[in-house]
């Protein structure tokens, strides 16, 4: 599959314009969303007439990296007249009055949207199978996950419907999909990327990032859509070009081990496969650094308290009152709220807001939420002594491949464990960039993630540009 910067070269060489792009793109679209279940809207009127607005901005001599690009969005950043559904009947009918403000500097950049992807409902899940609409497949193999939730926006580059995309990042909500589909993707450091327009799900944890086929491009779109929004107080001026880095020797460079990622519970060969990765740095002049990440086993406990907290606050909006889906024939204002939620929310989200109230509840606030922040802390303390000793560390991005499409579904449990790699990465805020290293005795990827202290994405993503260079990719058979 072609890169950014290789179409790019075609665009401005008229070898192909971007209406005949998103022409082939929306071809593929209808040959293949039925099957593979990426969109939930496709804006076929819509993205014709960006690009003949990107193709005369090119004629001009105006174009940006971006300029005519195909891109699909996560259907939770709102469009301003498109539907942004969350993946949920709430918000079934939702037009959004307004961009979110990575959709406004895409605006200014002359991007295509293609349409809008497939997603775990509110973005809670790991194998976008709690989506109301569309249940999104694996272009390696259809009778598996894509992984979640912003398993649409993956499929959608994996499947070849989309040169890039953009995704939300919760928990791995980008990593994890992207080490399923055989693709790059990258939440960067919190803050980053302005939240503005994204829909809340735990707003201390969420990051909008990029789906591509390559580090290098997750750089460009990043450098597009970074930086800070009067609109979003928690993100940052971020003064750095991510691409900076792309190209240097990786030679002297410490890359740390946590022999935690290695332990029980990791498929023996995503292990295997990421160690080979560990050998090829070591073998092209990095050092190896075995480090440590005690407070690892509380992990996915510390996370999912505080994500669900987050998001039973954030989703008490939802009332059947203001907006979203409402309940018929309410006989008082308290049955409107009751059957509104009731009928508009998903059991995983119902499940995520009722833990949540628990955590937050008078009697177990101390109990719960506050002791998740406390090992927020100690998280804090571990990866900043580990990125004293280290420029990046090394894991792998999910201990297994993609499974399949119902074996999961029924055991919470066991889904919620399987974010165990990805999870850490959010409650610390850091930056950290998944890529495809390899592949099971049946065809699946597997990937491996690079993260980097906080800012450090450009490091990120010149350490996992390193590694693809040799890397021969495989690409679904779709």
């Amino acid at each position: 599959m072609k890169t950014i910067s290789e179409i790019r070269q075609m665009l401005d060489e008229k070898k192909i314009s971007s209406v005949e792009l998103t022409e082939s793109y929306l071809e593929k679209i209808k040959a293949n969303n039925d099957t593979l279940g990426a969109y939930i809207t496709v804006c076929e009127e819509e993205a014709l007439d960006m690009a003949k607005c990107a193709d005369e901005k090119i004629a001009k001599g105006n174009a940006g990296l971006l300029t005519g690009i195909p891109m699909a969005i996560k259907d939770n950043i709102c469009t301003k007249g498109i539907k942004t559904t969350c993946g949920s009947k709430m918000l079934g009918e939702y037009v959004p009055p307004y961009n979110a403000t990575v959709i406004e500097k895409l605006n200014n950049e002359g991007v295509v949207y293609l349409g809008k992807t497939s997603m775990d409902e509110f973005a809670m899940g790991g194998s976008s199978q709690t989506c109301y609409f569309n249940k999104p497949k694996n272009p390696f193999n259809t009778d598996c996950v894509p992984g979640g939730s912003s398993g649409g926006s993956a499929v959608a580059v994996s499947g070849g419907m989309a040169l890039c995309s953009l995704g939300s990042d919760t928990g791995g909500s980008i990593r994890q999909p992207a080490s399923f589909c055989g693709i790059t993707g990258m939440k960067p450091t919190y803050g980053s990327v302005s939240r503005f327009g994204l829909v809340a799900f735990g707003s201390s944890l969420d990051q909008i990032g990029p789906f591509a086929n390559s580090a290098k491009d997750c750089g460009i779109i990043l450098n597009a859509i970074s930086g800070r929004d009067v609109h979003d107080h928690t993100s940052r001026d971020v003064k750095v070009d991510f691409t900076a880095l792309l190209g240097q020797d990786i030679k002297g460079m410490k890359i740390g081990i946590p022999k935690e990622f290695f332990g029980d519970g990791i498929e023996e060969e995503v292990k295997n496969s990421v160690m080979q990765v560990a050998k090829f740095y070591e073998e092209n002049g990095a050092e190896l650094v075995e480090v440590s990440m005690p407070t690892l086993k509380f992990a996915v406990s510390a996370y999912y308290l505080l994500a669900c907290a987050e998001a039973s606050s954030n989703l008490s909006r939802y009332d059947g009152v203001k907006y979203g889906y409402r309940t018929e024939n309410p006989l008082s204002y308290d049955e409107l709220v009751k059957k509104s939620r009731s009928e508009g929310f998903g059991d995983e989200v119902k499940r995520r807001i009722l833990l949540g109230t628990y955590a937050l509840s008078s009697g177990y606030y101390d109990a719960y939420y506050k002791k998740a922040m406390a090992v927020r802390q100690q998280f804090r303390r571990e990866q900043a002594e580990i990125f004293e000793k280290c420029d990046v560390m090394l894991t792998p991005t999910a201990p297994t491949v993609a499974y399949g499409l119902n074996e999961n579904i029924d055991d919470p449990v066991k889904m919620y464990l399987a974010d165990i790699c990805t999870v850490t990465a959010n409650i610390v805020g850091i930056p950290a960039i998944s890529v495809p290293c390899g592949y099971d005795k049946k065809g699946m990827p597997i990937g491996f993630s690079i993260s980097a202290k906080h800012f450090d994405d450009a490091k990120a993503i010149q350490v996992a540009d390193f590694f693809e260079k040799q890397f021969e990719r495989k690409y679904a058979n779709i």
